[in-house]
């Protein structure tokens, strides 16, 4: 009888009967190591391993594998013949501990020392923090706090996480299984290092890169490869455990190359590198030299009350860059009078693709500020607002400062009187864009009509004594909804 992965199912049952025994930690790891690493705490881990299979079943032991693996992820294949296969596989993470290890020894024979040094061999009926209670080879229950415990046998105690596997195989002789498997505790950022000229007109960059491995294991000499972008994920995930860093290490240059995946973009390492357990890795990403830089005030009073300065950098060839740029922390550092380094000020950066605009919010102006008020606010009709508003931006430096100004809208709005010229740069958004004299102040009056959606009210049928909504401001409106329209435009209420 042949099942569904073209196994003779009674050759696998006496397998099963018959079945050979493999050694863990004894086969050979042939080829590299490769791990990529996603954003969001993810990692694909796939590793070669030479394995000597009998014919029939064989049972193996691997442990070589992260502490947060996620045990349903494994794929276990064999290139050179495709009916090897993973009948059974068990995942044992109860690691060994004093108290597990004495739950595994209950109703079996060992022997313990209590407090003034007598020995005791019998079988273990219990156990908890302070004692043991032991039935003694004469019938005897004692109960024992011990200063020390001996096992006769210490099979089937696990010092690591395992992945335990009955692995059928048609033929005998070495195979190089590939194994792969989804894990937590590896997560990589991107980080940006900007050094701007003191005009801040002119920028060099260096990006890095940071890996984080909490896996629980060291990989050593991987081939690396990283994936930008946000991948979809169920939130049924496995249990992580936080584990202290233990260092930081770097490498001072590694060529890293780029290319499309999907809808991501993936950098792969040319050379290997070692990520250890409980450290943090930098490995440099790229760098770029006199970068132009256009240094932006935005006053833009839905995120800050305060003037912020942005630099923008264009993300094109021609202007140094042109590349995928993953997210991460672009830090900001300017040489003061002196020539030394200072720190102005971090912002987090989204996935930046080509031809994209990098925009950095560096800080807040000490020097420029800004105020809006609200001055009045009119009912114009059922379906109409309008407001004025005032914008006033003081400007304490001995020099004139441009400022752009952003104002954000609702519904169906139109701007229509205004002190100063705008731009509507989308159904929601206006953008002024002034020049404040030194010294000065400059002030902006607006005034804007948001037309809203028109209002419902429900009317009953006198026939049926049903009711059914109609629009209140169509051709269909009783005179008496248009005498009440009327009576409200006159309506004013100032804030």
């Amino acid at each position: 009888m042949i099942n569904e992965t073209g196994i003779n199912t009674s050759d696998t049952a006496q397998a099963y009967k018959d079945g050979n025994e493999i050694t863990a930690g004894t086969e050979k790891m042939s080829g590299d190591t490769e791990v990529t690493i996603y954003n969001g705490d993810l990692a694909l881990v796939k590793e070669k391993k030479e394995i000597d299979l009998k014919n029939g079943l064989n049972s193996f032991a691997y442990t070589n594998v992260a502490y947060q693996i996620d045990p349903t992820s494994v794929l276990v294949e064999d290139p050179a013949n495709n009916k090897t296969s993973v009948l059974e596989q068990q995942y044992a993470y109860d690691l060994v501990s004093s108290s597990n290890l004495l739950d595994k020894y209950l109703e079996k024979e060992i022997t313990v020392t209590d407090r003034e040094g007598k020995n005791y061999t019998g079988k273990l009926l219990s156990h908890d923090e302070k004692r043991v209670v032991l039935e003694t080879n004469d019938g005897s229950i004692v109960a024992l706090e011990t200063s020390k415990m001996e096992f006769t046998d210490a099979s089937g105690i696990i010092t690591k996480p395992t992945l335990i596997w009955q692995i059928y195989s048609p033929s005998s002789g070495k195979r190089n299984l590939l194994i792969s498997y989804l894990t937590g505790g590896l997560s990589w950022s991107a980080n940006y290092i900007i050094k701007t000229s003191a005009d801040s007109t002119k920028a060099d960059i260096r990006s890095w890169i940071n890996i984080d491995n909490k896996a629980g294991t060291t990989f050593e000499k991987a081939n690396l490869k990283l994936v930008a972008g946000e991948i979809h994920r169920v939130s049924d995930r496995v249990p992580m455990m936080y584990l202290k860093s233990e260092g930081v290490g770097s490498t001072s240059y590694e060529a890293v190359s780029e290319t499309p995946l999907f809808e991501y973009h993936l950098y792969t390492l040319e050379k290997p590198v070692t990520l250890i357990n409980n450290q943090a890795k930098q490995i440099s990403l790229f760098f770029a030299d006199s970068v132009p830089v256009q240094k932006e005030l935005v006053f833009d009073s839905s995120k800050s009350d305060n003037v912020q300065v942005v630099l923008n950098m264009e993300n094109s060839e021609a202007k140094g860059l042109g590349r995928p740029l993953p997210k991460g922390i672009a830090r900001v550092y300017q040489s003061d009078s002196n020539g030394q380094l200072q720190f102005l000020g971090e912002d987090q950066i989204n996935h930046i693709p080509k031809g994209e605009i990098i925009k950095v919010t560096v800080g807040n102006s000490f020097d420029v500020v800004g105020k809006r008020i609200q001055t009045s606010f009119e009912q114009v009709s059922n379906n109409v607002q309008r407001t004025n508003n005032e914008i006033e931006i003081n400007n304490s430096k001995p020099e004139a400062q441009d400022v752009r100004i952003v104002e954000h809208f609702s519904g169906d709005w139109e701007i229509s009187k205004s002190s100063d010229t705008y731009e509507k740069t989308d159904a929601f958004t206006a953008e002024f864009r002034v020049s404040v004299p030194a010294n000065g102040t400059k002030t902006i009056y607006y005034t804007v009509e948001n037309k809203l959606r028109n209002p419902v009210e429900t009317i009953e049928s006198k026939e049926t004594g049903s009711s059914t909504i109609e629009n209140a401001t169509t051709e269909n409106s009783t005179s008496e909804n248009q005498t009440n329209e009327k009576a409200t435009t006159g309506n004013t209420t100032k804030q």
